[in-house]
């Protein structure tokens, strides 16, 4: 369960995240709108962490019918928009409260790695 799975699922999400913030600055670098290029990178991050999180991490939770799966992957996108959500509600609130939005988005990332790590784990391959 969790224990031999998290350090897998942390490595997909240092991936995941590589895969983000890597096509995030080449998109820019072409001179795409900082908010489009956010928002494709993103989606590729996801791809990527569905990727790895099916193939590397729940392998033996994957299900082995499309019904299954593709219910699978529409709870993972709906976790990667809770993740999403509460990593701008974390920024959002912690820079009003005077905080540099770096150590922020620091916080952020721990707690939405967090949360998603409990919904994959316990709902998406359960």
């Amino acid at each position: 369960m969790s224990a031999r799975t998290l350090p897998r699922y942390l490595g997909a999400s240092l991936i995941a995240l590589g895969v983000d913030l890597g096509c995030y600055l080449l998109l820019l670098h072409f001179g795409l709108m900082p908010t489009l290029a956010s928002a494709l990178a993103y989606a590729l991050g996801i791809a990527a962490h569905w990727l790895l999180s099916s193939r590397a991490v729940f392998t033996a939770q994957l299900s082995d019918n499309r019904r299954g799966r593709l219910r699978q992957q529409a709870l993972f996108i709906a976790s990667a928009l809770l993740g999403l959500a509460v990593t701008s509600g974390v920024v959002g609130a912690l820079t009003m409260l005077g905080i540099d939005p770096r150590l922020a988005k620091l916080a952020a990332i721990g707690a939405s790695f967090i949360l998603t790590w409990l919904v994959r784990d316990r709902l998406v391959f359960a």
